[in-house]
């Protein structure tokens, strides 16, 4: 909390206390000269003294030393002290600043009524100032673990891309190096697309939102280099329905899922292997990803592949209760189904 903030709610404070003392004293009493000298020399050693040294003893020290402790028995205590200490300080300025005399057999009555209703007006006074000091320091502590809190995610999703993007791109030069063999002319064309690609992944996955028209232009490019390894190019097929202009999404959120299907799919060599359809509506992104798999091949080694579990928390992280993910793995089927709320 800003030091204006704090001090303007000290002020306030203050303000309302001496308007609640204006309001008792003119119920007590309608004709009293409020603007009166002697009154004035009375109320202020009286009331405020007491007042002051119980909420500002209680708000600096008492809160550091037992109250953020947990020191509950050494605080009352302590606070009784301070506020009697404070009704005898408030007594000796009351009588310096207020000349009055009182018969000897009434003078020991009056100083110990004095003095209690200091005290309990310097003791009413700290439990407020420990209650201000306290909403401050909650406050203060609310808002050190939010920026700690976004703090921890920025740097757990920096680390998940970090994990993600290297295994990516691995297998993407693989393919590259796999058409070098077979056709080095066609290879420099899909250089130019692994070119963009990288640029793609250096500079504009650093953003926090992308374009979705980005993001599937680059998916498209991948799908492009993934076809090239098979003579039948039909074994993917890639559609997108909607507007894709308008919609912002995090970079690199699909291709992960489109990825490990191309990992896992048991052949190349039939149409329809591998299906990736994007579904764009005003709010809402519907992403499925399906590949048949052989159950006895990839079942040493997983047909979810590399990432599945930073894909999802990642998911977590940047769409907290706005997305769905659903993976289905029957009938030699993968299937991925993502639900975006924007």
């Amino acid at each position: 909390m800003k030091k204006l903030v704090i001090t303007l709610l000290h002020i306030g404070y203050w303000a309302l206390y001496s308007l609640l003392l204006l309001l008792l004293l003119v119920m007590l009493n309608r004709s009293i000269a409020l603007h009166s000298k002697p009154l004035m020399m009375f109320i202020v050693p009286f009331i405020y003294v007491p007042a002051l040294i119980g909420f500002y003893t209680f708000y600096t020290f008492l809160f550091t030393r037992f109250l953020a402790r947990k020191k509950i028995a050494a605080l009352a205590g302590t606070g009784l002290l301070v506020s009697v200490a404070a009704g005898i300080v408030g007594l000796v300025a009351t009588r310096l600043t207020w000349n009055f005399q009182l018969p000897d057999n009434e003078r020991l009555l009056a100083v110990s009524v004095f003095i209690s209703l200091m005290s309990v007006n310097a003791l009413l006074n700290g439990i407020i100032g420990l209650v201000i000091r306290a909403f401050i320091t909650w406050y203060k502590d609310l808002r050190w673990k939010e920026e700690l809190a976004r703090k921890n995610v920025e740097t757990e999703l920096a680390l998940v891309k970090s994990q993600i993007n290297p295994h990516f791109l691995f297998n993407t030069l693989n393919n590259i190096d796999v058409l070098m063999e077979k056709d080095p002319a066609r290879a420099s064309v899909y250089f130019k697309k692994l070119s963009d690609m990288l640029r793609f992944m250096l500079y504009e996955t650093n953003a926090e939102k992308i374009v979705l028209q980005e993001e599937l232009t680059y998916i498209e490019k991948y799908i492009d280099l993934q076809r090239i390894r098979s003579s039948r190019p039909g074994y993917i097929q890639f559609s997108v329905a909607g507007n894709t202009c308008q919609q912002l999404v995090a970079p690199m959120l699909f291709i992960p899922f489109i990825e490990n299907a191309c990992k896992h799919a048991d052949t190349r060599k039939e149409d329809n292997t591998i299906v990736v359809t994007f579904e764009i509506a005003d709010t809402e992104i519907h992403f499925t990803c399906t590949n048949r798999y052989n159950l006895s091949v990839n079942s040493g080694k997983g047909v979810g592949g590399l990432g599945n579990e930073l894909i999802q928390k990642r998911l977590q992280l940047l769409y907290p209760g706005k997305h769905q993910l659903n993976i289905d793995t029957g009938n030699n089927q993968y299937t991925v189904q993502l639900n975006i709320h924007l």
